[in-house]
């Protein structure tokens, strides 16, 4: 077998974290000694990343193959969310393409505000769902698979790259897609923010796990510069927006892995349920729950009338000769 290589900076030298995933099963998790990115011990193939995003991930990671209503609406409002934080940083007509699109609300809201906007996504449920009922431009595809010709003028990367084997290929990957001032955006879970226990970080989906500076240092490798960092070090999710520049070799934060060990040692239900706002934060999740629980149903009614209504609308305007064609 080869010697195992991190990711980000090609380093050999690694120390185990942990053992189990979330749910009590074998999972190896490993720090990196030298830049500090965390990573399975061993990375799955193509082959079974394939099988697993396609049949089985959305039913073990969400309990369902089809989105719920609230499920919906929460992809929903996260859309309109990243639509506004991203508004003032892109084109009135930039041309969005999200890689994972789930539920496609997010592709669904850059559109309705007149992006051209489209997406893929792997699973067979909420790929239909995004289809049939947004009426998005959200198909089954692969990453690896679309063109290459520096037309996209922003992706969306939002809780995927955490998902791939190779986050480094990825991203050198949609550098190659974007146009030469394009730009890309990234959401993922924070290593570095504050958890209950150390047994709750890993998951066998989150096969690379990422701080502000591991993100940092490996969209800058690929060739990219971070524009913005919204939120704080410490929020549960990064979100970061990164233009396109020239790739150079990885800038190490020789700091990142005695921080991120610094923060995983001391992940202990104390410290978490001790920290500053957290019972504010769980009354307004539990207070957004029921919420859900309460509107969800009217909620997603509206939006899927709302989509089909743009569409009419989209249809009427288009010129009588493509309207004959279609």
């Amino acid at each position: 077998m080869a010697e195992k290589k991190c990711d980000l900076c090609a380093g050999t030298e690694f120390e185990q974290i942990g053992n189990r995933d979330r749910h009590g099963n074998p999972l190896e998790s490993v720090i990196c000694k030298t830049c500090g990115l965390v990573a399975h011990g061993q990375i799955p193939t193509d082959e079974e990343l394939a099988r697993y995003y396609a049949t089985e991930y959305r039913q073990s990671y969400h309990g369902e193959m089809t989105p719920s209503d609230r499920r919906v609406m929460r992809a929903w409002k996260n859309g309109e969310r990243i639509f506004s934080q991203l508004q003032s940083h892109i084109e009135p007509d930039a041309k969005v393409f999200e890689v994972g699109a789930g539920i496609g609300c997010t592709v669904k809201v850059f559109e309705l505000n007149g992006h051209s906007a489209s997406g893929i996504e792997p699973g067979e449920g909420f790929q239909t769902y995004s289809q049939q009922k947004l009426l998005t431009n959200v198909v089954r595809g692969d990453l690896f698979e679309q063109p290459r010709d520096h037309s996209r003028e922003l992706v969306l990367l939002i809780h995927v790259i955490e998902h791939f084997n190779s986050p480094r290929r990825a991203l050198e990957y949609i550098r190659s897609m974007l146009a030469d001032d394009g730009q890309f955006y990234v959401e993922c879970p924070n290593i570095a923010a504050p958890f209950a226990r150390r047994s709750k970080m890993f998951h066998y989906a989150h096969i690379h796990n990422f701080t502000p500076s591991s993100l940092k240092m490996l969209a800058e490798s690929c060739g990219f510069k971070l524009e913005q960092q919204f939120g704080c070090s410490e929020d549960p999710n990064l979100q970061m927006l990164f233009s396109c520049s020239e790739a150079s070799a990885p800038n190490i934060d020789a700091s990142n892995y005695e921080n991120t060990m610094q923060v995983i040692n001391g992940a202990t239900p104390l410290r978490y349920h001790l920290r500053p706002y957290y019972f504010s934060s769980r009354v307004a999740k539990v207070t957004s729950y029921l919420k859900e629980h309460l509107t969800a149903k009217q909620f997603v009614a509206n939006v899927v009338q709302e989509c089909q209504q743009f569409a009419v609308e989209q249809q009427h305007e288009q010129p009588a000769e493509q309207r004959a064609a279609a």
